[in-house]
């Protein structure tokens, strides 16, 4: 979906992929579930999976959606992002109830609307939450039951619905697009009876996903329409096998793999080494419509939802939930590497040429952070504190490496300011003074400048007596 240079993408899949079609062990629930009711509840967990985000979209008919779980994107672009949201949809999204609201029975309704002057607004919304992954040899599952907007033909030109998730440093930066990587679970165009499955990574245009079109595929929902009933999508993100596996499903059948194996190691690690925030949207015209026919047109027919009965996320293996609760298993005075984080925002990660090699976490900037669960200061209070850091920041440009203890908008305890070390991978250790602690935290590293750029990247850090 996502496009920062604001040239239209097209979706046409211009590269044939074999469809590996084979069960998830969910096709009879799904199949249950493409034909019960639109107020049907999430189903359990599978025995062996933790269920680690739900919402059944359950409120009063008219009210907006629970904000602790979601927020609005609102506008034609992120801030300073690129227009028309990079894709080249024309509609303004809002938060207003006119475009997306529950329905009382259970449902979220994201509805295009059309005013008498004929501009468009629609709703796109995406989860607070940015560290959807799966545990190492774990997996992650990411669901929803759907029902695309009921309109086919010639008024239906122009509708582009989508749930889909993109890699967390987007979020805050909005120029990394596509090498933190994309996962469209579900997308479909202009009415057609088809859903579309597509990982974006690596560079743009070209390179090894093959963008701006992605490495995806297409298939007709099963037993009814896309448009005319519910059905259930799924991506099913595998590290208990190798190569790492994505699979997206519709209706417990899969119609498209993608593995770690189909592109380079440093391309696949920069756009899966890290969490994922879902997004629900419906756009208006832009690129993939563009290359089914375009639109909207003056015979496209408004006021058609998208209907989302639920939206659960489940974990398997590595002990459930997305991050460790605090238990002491990080040691404050070994290296803890800086991309090893439990949660962050604005950040990335990327091979790195500093001694031991690995990976360094990059492109931070002002307001990021990174989330450390359970450090172990022991009985001894810690009182000093170190990173190895570098920056190819501009003349002018530097900023605040900070450290706050169980809660972000805690006060640092300590901070050090670095500006240009004579390269993004010219690497020095810094060491800084902290106030005493003692015991088990979550540490936060939170960044902050003057300046918008980018100041610095760091690879590992580390505390002392």
């Amino acid at each position: 979906m996502r496009d920062p240079s604001g040239i239209p993408r097209p979706r046409p899949l211009r590269r044939t992929l074999l469809a590996v079609v084979a069960s998830l062990g969910l096709a009879a629930a799904a199949a249950t579930a493409a034909t019960a009711p639109a107020s049907a509840t999430a189903p359990a967990p599978p025995s062996g999976w933790n269920q680690v985000f739900l919402d059944d979209f359950d409120g009063a008919a008219g009210s907006g959606v629970n904000t602790s779980n979601w927020q609005y994107d609102t506008g034609t672009s992120y801030p300073g992002g690129a227009a028309g949201w990079g894709t080249g949809e024309v509609e303004t999204m809002t938060s207003s109830p006119d475009n997306v609201s529950l329905d009382g029975n259970g449902n979220l309704l994201i509805t295009p609307r059309r005013d008498a002057s004929g501009a468009w607004t629609s709703g796109r919304i995406e989860t607070t939450r940015t560290d959807f992954q799966p545990p190492a040899g774990g997996k992650l599952r990411v669901e929803a039951r759907i029902q695309m907007p009921n309109v086919t033909g010639d008024a239906a030109a122009g509708y582009w619905p989508a749930f889909w998730m993109l890699g967390a440093p987007y979020r805050g930066n909005y120029q990394n697009w596509p090498s933190v990587g994309e996962l469209d679970v579900m997308e479909n165009v202009n009415g057609l009876n088809k859903t579309w499955a597509t990982m974006h990574c690596g560079t743009n245009p070209g390179g090894p996903c093959n963008e701006t079109t992605g490495i995806g595929n297409s298939t007709a929902c099963p037993n009814s329409t896309c448009q005319s009933g519910f059905h259930t999508y799924t991506m099913e993100w595998d590290r208990s096998v190798s190569p790492e596996a994505i699979r997206f499903s519709v209706d417990g059948v899969t119609y498209q793999t993608v593995t770690a194996n189909q592109v380079d190691a440093t391309t696949w690690a920069n756009a899966t080494n890290h969490g994922f925030f879902v997004i629900l949207n419906v756009a208006m015209g832009g690129g993939f419509p563009a290359a089914f026919g375009g639109g909207p047109t003056g015979a496209t027919d408004p006021n058609h939802p998208m209907v989302v009965d639920y939206v659960q996320v489940l974990q398997s293996g590595g002990g459930g939930g997305t991050t460790p609760p605090p238990s002491g298993n990080r040691d404050a005075y070994g290296p803890i590497q800086a991309e090893s984080y439990d949660g962050q925002s604005g950040v990335s990660t990327e091979a790195t040429t500093d001694s031991g090699g690995g990976q360094d976490m990059g492109w931070i900037a002002n307001g990021d952070w990174a989330l450390y669960k359970g450090v172990d200061f022991g009985s001894s209070a810690a009182t000093q504190f170190s990173a190895r850091v570098a920056s190819g920041a501009a003349d002018g440009v530097s900023g605040l490496v900070e450290v706050r203890l169980d809660r972000r908008d805690n006060a640092p305890i300590g901070s050090f300011a670095v500006g240009n070390t004579g390269g993004w991978q010219s690497w020095r250790t810094v060491p800084a003074n902290i106030g005493a602690v003692s015991g088990t935290h979550d540490v936060y590293l939170t960044f902050t400048s003057g300046q918008p750029s980018d100041f610095v990247n760091v690879n590992w850090f580390d505390f002392g007596h």
